[in-house]
This record gives C-alpha cells, structure tokens and sequence, in this order.
C-alpha cells in the first residue's frame, strides 16, 4: 500500500474518486509509453475525440448504420409509450442535426453471417432507395457488411465504403476461451436455452479465431473500388469494470491490447485509422458514456472520448474522401 494511502483516505469520497481516476490515467500513459505492442496500435487516438468541433462536413451520400451481435434499432422494455434503448444512443441523432442522411439497418441479432448479411442487404435496399450509402458497423456487423459486400453482391445495393470499429476480422480469443470453458458436451444445451428464449445461436461460434482464419476470411475477399477502413480500441479496465475478466483472457491469449471483447490486431482491415485509448466496446456505441461524464464532472477529470464527436469525425472524413 502506499505511504500516501492513510492521507488519501481522509479524503472526500469524491476527491478520492479523483485520485484513483487520476492516478490510472498516468499509469496508463506510462503503460502506453513503455508497451512494446505500441507500433502495432497504428495511430493512437487519445485525446482527438474529446469534444465536438464547430464544423463538421456531411458526406454526400447516406451512412448506413449496422449494429453488433445481439444488437437492435430501439426497445422498449416498459410500453410502447415510453421512451425506448437505442443502441447508437444519441450518435443518429447527433448526424442528423448536421445534416448527414443517416439509415438504421437492422438484422437479427445472434444468426448466421451469412443470414444477417442477406438481410442486411434487403433492410439497405428497402431503406435507401437506390442510393449509395457508406456502411459504418459496430463489432460484428462488419463482418455481416463484408460478406453482403463479397458473396452476396445484391445488384439493388451499392456499397461506397465500409468503415468496422471492434469489428472481430480475425477472430476473438475470448469466444475460443468461452467455447473451452463450458466444454463441446454443454454447447449444445446451452444453445438449446438460448434457443428456447427466442434467440439464434450461430452466429456465437463464427466468433472464434479458428473460423475467421480458416473459413470467413479465405472466401470473403474485398470488393476492387470499394473503401475498407477500420477503428480499435483499448482499454485498461477498473476492478469494477465489467470488460475486466473478457479483457484479462484476450491480453493473456492473443498478447494484445483490446477493448474488452476485440483485440486491436483482430480489428485491423483495410486502412486502419487508428487504436482509441481508454475506451471500452460499449463506449464506442455511446453506452457507457453517460455514467463516465457524471464521474468526470464530479471529480474534475478530463473527458477523453465523446462518442458523437467520434462518429461525427468519421462522417467528415468520408466527406472528403468524396463520399
């Protein structure tokens, strides 16, 4: 313990709220300093989605939202009256104001690829009217958006780019851990629970590393004249954090630094734009921000990630690319 605790603790619960928050960010800088896998993360983003800038440019074609596993457009938990849980909380509506044309698609939440991927393909023919449209996807999605793209070739969709944040391209060492854990003899009743409860299981074991490698990514070659890019993440997680035990058995397995459920080298495809420090899976969709900024405001921390200004950015960028 260190010689500083007992003056710590006559604290304010606040002021050593601060402290601790505080006292992590240094040592994760020192960590990110002195990580040799450091060259591997590609551009650290840490601080240049903190606030939202004035001015943004709004692509001139529509950007096609798509969800990650066991995602949804909005429920509604108590009545159809109430307000609802979006899964880009804020993020559509925050485009929108800037006069970005934005599409929600949404698919099953936990089937195949492959059937995620057809109906990703006719949620974006019904919904876009034959426009081109730029696919922005969230962890799995953009493995859905990639098999449309490569296998499916809908004639009624024309796909500009895709940009896949967290997105497993290469598998994850968490779903192989998950899969050892439970044992192939329990697999199967499990899946029937799931099952019973209304949800699909196929999707679960196209997650492993195995598959991705072996099967997904030799048959699902990239499209000549479309734009992949890609985004990850990483965090060091608190001891509360819910990402603490997903996160501790990626480092441990793929020796990488990770999100909490993707690995920054499984998220590489494409061009990769950058690694986005101290920010979580959930975080990237806007879920988690709320609770952070309440502690940032009590305790005086600075914000380092704001998911809107985030998503904003990449509509800008797409923007001068002559999207």
């Amino acid at each position: 313990m260190s010689i500083f605790a007992p003056q710590i603790l006559k604290l304010p619960a606040s002021a050593r709220v601060a402290v601790y928050l505080r006292s992590a960010n240094f040592s994760t800088s020192i960590c990110l300093r002195k990580d040799p896998r450091l060259a591997d993360m590609g551009r650290v983003l840490k601080d240049e989605y903190a606030v939202m800038r004035d001015e943004y440019t709004a692509p001139k074609n529509p950007i096609i939202l798509a969800h990650g596993l066991l995602g949804f457009d909005e429920i509604h938990l108590a009545g159809a009256k109430l307000p609802g849980i979006q899964y880009w909380r804020g993020i559509r509506e925050a485009l929108e104001r800037k006069n970005i044309e934005v599409i929600i698609a949404t698919v099953p939440a936990s089937s195949s690829i492959e059937k995620r991927a057809a109906r990703l393909a006719e949620s974006i023919a019904e919904k876009a009217h034959g426009k081109s449209v730029n696919i922005v996807a969230h962890s799995m999605r953009g493995l859905d958006a990639r098999y449309m793209i490569s296998q499916l070739k809908p004639p009624n969709v024309r796909v500009l780019s895709l940009t896949t944040i967290a997105t497993p391209h290469h598998g994850s060492a968490f779903a192989d851990h998950m899969f050892e854990s439970i044992g192939p003899s329990m697999v199967p009743k499990l899946y029937k629970a799931l099952e019973y409860i209304g949800l699909e299981t196929e999707a679960f074991s196209q997650l492993t590393r195995k598959y991705m490698e072996e099967n997904y990514n030799p048959k699902t070659p990239d499209v000549e004249g479309i734009k992949y890019y890609s985004y990850g993440a990483t965090l060091e997680p608190a001891y509360w954090s819910v990402f603490r035990y997903s996160h501790n058995v990626i480092k441990k397995l793929e020796n990488a630094p990770n999100d909490g459920l993707v690995s920054v080298p499984s998220s590489k495809w494409g061009e990769y734009k950058g690694t986005l420090v101290g920010v979580s899976h959930l975080d990237l969709i806007n879920w988690t921000n709320r609770l952070k900024w309440l502690f940032w405001q009590l305790t005086g921390t600075t914000h380092n990630f704001n998911a809107v200004a985030f998503y904003l950015d990449i509509a800008d960028m797409l923007a001068k690319e002559g999207l």
